[in-house]
């Protein structure tokens, strides 16, 4: 089928947060066409394997390393919460079918050169080495507030107005000192700076909540991980395009987004065009309608051993708050291994992320690759980070923001939800993702 034999309702270039958008649109009853210049589903939000296709690697890697085919690396790695929105979207759409997990074996946060697993309940904050004894009863007495507090019942608040007290103030309620508001507010609540303290308390009340039911659901942390790596995500939601009338083309180049009137028609191809009235894209494709907003570093290590005092964790998410470096925002690690399917035996990757905030980007994430040693093999990647300069309802071209340096998908279906906001013109409802009733296993009864 080529091109122009379509005449689409929206034409789709593939990544991960496109990859999801497009399912959520077939089910819908939407025309899809995905289109994506690489020979693989998902973009940067892919998985390489095997390693040699690119990463750079010696002449002649040691056997220790396995095969190639042994490896698939996240480019831009991320855990699922629990409870989390991706998660949600997930299980609405039955993609969970496809799929694979493993809970992630903890979730630890640093302080004072050192890492400590992260307290989210009352037992683990009484337990924890982070606070002193004083220090504990007040942060469980905090934790027991978050836990009880229901934004609908004024009687759960204690003197705390949800849409007016700051999170400062809710810290300084329950005296709280800087230790402790940092692990809160950034390995808790999961915020990548402290603009936070001095806005309404509500979200990060809820975040905190979302946090502790995830780790509720499965006990060693809030994470989840795909067995064979990330890139099992954005195919599983193309399967799910699929199975509802969408075409696919990878290996595809895009070659010029037709406009006529301000307004998209097109995306033309190898000389021929698919009409459509919507497109969703990544900046890559539309560099003329985004502009830089920073730059992230990533650091993919490969390593022989755990991470030390993770209790030989198979998989792990470390925090670095901002505070505890000197930095404006948080570093992040997360490592996955050879029990995931994604590394050789006896073998653990664990990738380094954060904002770039000077000139010497690698000097920035030293405190995290101390963590790590001795490290076998280091390959390091500089990406600009980029937003929509308009929000598309003129030209209903849709473009989505770069991956942030955060190592969770919470911020990434913000921008899913607030892109489906842009083009439909209602919030986001879960229930508009459940499939058709009659669908059983991807096919229609007959």
């Amino acid at each position: 089928m080529s091109p122009k034999q379509l005449e689409q309702n929206m034409s789709v270039v593939v990544f991960m947060k496109e990859c999801i958008l497009s399912g959520i649109m077939s089910v819908n009853g939407k025309k899809v066409l995905h289109m994506d210049r690489n020979p693989y589903y998902g973009g940067e939000s892919s998985s390489i394997t095997p390693l040699e296709e690119r990463f750079t690697l010696p002449d002649s890697p040691p056997e220790s390393m396995g095969r190639g085919r042994d490896w698939n690396v996240d480019l831009i790695p991320k855990f699922l919460m629990a409870n989390g929105q991706l998660v949600k979207m997930l299980l609405y759409t039955e993609v969970t079918r496809y799929l694979d997990f493993k809970v992630v074996e903890g979730s630890f946060v640093y302080k004072g050169g050192k890492i400590y697993k992260v307290p989210s309940t009352e037992t683990e904050a009484l337990a924890s080495n982070l606070m002193g004894m004083f220090e504990k009863r007040r942060f469980r007495k905090f934790l027991v507030f978050v836990a009880n507090f229901d934004e609908n019942d004024p009687k759960t608040f204690e003197g705390v107005d949800p849409k007016t007290t700051t999170m400062r103030d809710v810290y300084k309620k329950f005296d709280l000192g800087q230790d402790v508001i940092d692990f809160t507010g950034h390995a808790l609540a999961l915020y990548r700076t402290d603009d936070y303290l001095d806005v309404p308390c509500l979200e990060t009340i809820n975040r905190i909540k979302l946090y502790s039911e995830s780790l509720a659901r499965y006990g060693k942390s809030p994470y989840l991980y795909p067995l064979y790596g990330l890139g099992e995500l954005p195919q599983g939601f193309a399967r799910l395009s699929a199975i509802y009338g969408g075409t696919y083309m990878l290996n595809k180049p895009v070659d010029e987004i037709v406009m006529e009137g301000g307004k998209v028609i097109g995306v033309k191809s190898e000389g021929e065009v698919a009409r459509c009235k919507q497109l969703i894209c990544d900046p890559s494709y539309i560099p003329d309608r985004v502009r830089k907003a920073g730059q992230v570093i990533r650091v993919i290590c490969i390593l022989s051993h755990p991470i030390k005092n993770t209790n030989d964790a198979n998989s792990c998410q470390i925090i670095i708050p901002q505070n505890q470096v000197n930095r404006n925002s948080d570093i992040y690690v997360c490592m996955i291994s050879y029990a995931h399917n994604v590394a050789a035996q006896g073998k653990y990757i664990a990738i380094v992320s954060t904002t770039v905030e000077t000139s010497e980007p690698e000097a920035e994430i030293e405190p995290a690759l101390e963590l790590l040693e001795p490290i076998d093999q280091k390959f390091v990647a500089i990406s600009d980070l980029y937003e929509p300069t308009d929000d598309g309802t003129d030209s209903q071209v849709f473009a989505s923001r770069s991956y942030d340096a955060t190592t969770h998908f919470e911020t990434t279906c913000n921008d899913i939800k607030d892109i489906y906001k842009r083009m439909t013109g209602s919030d986001f409802d879960f229930e508009n993702m459940k499939r058709k009733q009659n669908d059983v296993f991807g096919e229609d009864e007959q």
